[in-house]
């Protein structure tokens, strides 16, 4: 989209985060701006908007977000789909307890805003269950892919493990957890072939959310026009090992 009077008024938007580089494929430099709303004495943004000038003619293009308020919006310009040029990574933190964010992924070949990855369909589509079984473990199932994942959950402390487990190490009473939605989508090139992979944070979390016990690390890559899953790990917090542990281990 271009607006006629916007170069003018550009300085007098707020700008939030500016990268620089080819996103429309004719392999100049492009500028690529959020712009949004500070609100007063606080770093929440409001009305953050992707804004693409054209390198070679200078025209401005605007491509609205669907979710456009939160906390450090930031870009990130890097080649996801293998085409040769740069497409645009969009982050906002939404300033919840449990980390989640808003992430955008814009391809812009020939001045043309293509979303190619949402954070909503996303958490649709990556979806799992969290349930606590006997002699402390809890399971994970992950339903896109179907696989199963089992935390020990023993070396908690003993007044957690007491509010769930009998002395034979029993539930007391079935309990379900949950995985928090995306909180985290870090570009990664896995295969060093210049071409990113997403990295996705999912928290997992126990009886609440201040309850975790690990994330889902999922790693998508473009194939057939879309973000597909290419690897899945679990990774859980260690324990503190006590000086009497490592002399037995050394």
């Amino acid at each position: 989209m271009y607006n006629y009077g916007f170069r003018n008024n550009m300085m007098n938007l707020g700008i939030v985060s500016f990268v620089k580089g080819d996103v429309n494929g004719d392999g100049i430099p492009d500028n690529v701006y959020l712009t949004g709303t500070r609100t007063a004495n606080s770093p929440f943004t409001e009305n953050i908007t992707l804004i693409i000038q054209d390198g070679r003619t200078g025209r401005f293009f605007v491509v609205p977000l669907r979710e456009n308020s939160g906390y450090d919006p930031a870009l990130f310009l890097g080649d996801f789909t293998g085409d040769g040029s740069s497409d645009i990574l969009i982050s906002i933190a939404t300033g919840g307890s449990g980390g989640i964010m808003y992430h955008y992924i814009y391809s812009f070949i020939n001045n043309t805003a293509k979303l190619i990855f949402d954070f909503n369909v996303y958490n649709e589509k990556y979806t799992y269950d969290v349930t606590y079984k006997d002699f402390y473990k809890v399971q994970l199932l992950s339903k896109e892919n179907r696989q199963s994942y089992i935390i020990d959950i023993s070396q908690r402390d003993s007044q957690y493990l007491n509010e769930i487990y009998d002395e034979n190490g029993k539930l007391k009473s079935p309990i379900s957890g949950f995985v928090n939605p995306l909180s985290g989508l870090y570009p990664v090139d896995f295969d060093y072939n210049g071409v990113y992979e997403l990295l996705a944070y999912q928290k997992i979390a126990g009886r609440y959310d201040a309850d975790g016990l690990g994330y889902v690390l999922n790693t998508l890559k473009w194939k057939n026009d879309m973000f597909v899953l290419d690897n899945q790990n679990v990774a859980i917090w260690g324990s503190t090992v006590k000086s009497s542990e490592l002399k037995v281990l050394s």
